[in-house]
């Protein structure tokens, strides 16, 4: 793995834990860090030891409480764009991993934290969890893909009231919304959450995994047929050592041992 000043990884038993190391300044993305989850996640889909991914905040207060505002300060209109794509890039990169990526949300998810954690396929919130875009504050609008995501997850209305409000939305509100998939009282209870989830999903064949990924991410391409994403991914499946595995273990009443082949 990718050596990381701003992250911290642990690999344990095939899941990867990363953790966005930045606690004084809340865990804020500043350009090392965004370079650093770029580094790790060009490794993570290749790597056979990962099967997933856990990612986190240090302490208790924020999972990421945003951009590096002193950073963004600095931006003029030339290189604002250039700032705007790299981050997309970035968390593009982890949406579109092969691996399950799931985001333990402790505390504040705020701007570019709140992107980040829609950028992963689930999100596990602590009971202190608050949600939100408020870069309308700053004159600003999201630029990682904030717009986007949002509107896809919990749908137009009101994802406009709070990209143009900028309020912040608790665990459960987030959660009756769509865009959490669990609440938990402590960011232990939520790890384990994340845990569980992983561990059914490491017993399934790994590249019917990624193709799941795939097909899930054309429903928002309008670049991609969906439908055709799934025909010819089904039949990748059909082709694989994983579906023969898979259909003889059922017929001979055997748990599969999948390999990924």
């Amino acid at each position: 793995m990718a050596e990381s000043t701003n992250i911290l990884s642990e690999n344990k038993e095939g899941i990867l834990y990363l953790t966005i190391n930045r606690e004084s300044k809340l865990n804020a993305i500043n350009f090392d860090t965004l370079e650093e989850l770029k580094n790790i996640f060009d490794e993570v889909s290749d790597n056979k030891s990962i099967r997933g991914v856990v990612l986190t905040g240090s302490g208790e207060k924020a999972f990421v409480a945003g951009a590096d505002i002193s950073e963004i300060a600095e931006l003029n209109e030339l290189n604002a764009r250039k700032f705007s794509e790299n981050g997309q890039e970035v968390f593009s990169l982890i949406e579109s991993c092969h691996k399950p990526v799931i985001a333990v949300v402790n505390g504040f998810a705020l701007g570019g934290g709140c992107e980040l954690s829609m950028a992963c396929h689930m999100r596990i919130a602590t009971s202190n969890a608050k949600f939100g875009q408020p870069e309308v504050n700053l004159g600003i609008i999201p630029g990682y893909g904030g717009t986007q995501r949002l509107t896809f997850l919990i749908g137009r209305t009101k994802a406009n009231e709070l990209l143009m409000t900028g309020d912040m939305v608790d665990a459960r509100e987030a959660k009756s919304l769509g865009l959490v998939n669990h609440v938990t009282n402590t960011k232990a209870e939520a790890i384990e959450k994340a845990e569980e989830i992983l561990q059914k999903i490491m017993n399934k064949a790994p590249l019917s995994i990624g193709m799941i990924i795939d097909c899930v991410n054309a429903v928002y391409s309008n670049d991609e047929n969906g439908y055709l994403i799934e025909a010819n991914s089904f039949a990748r499946c059909v082709k694989s050592e994983d579906y023969s595995e898979g259909t003889s273990a059922f017929l001979e009443k055997r748990k599969p041992n999948f390999k990924g082949e």
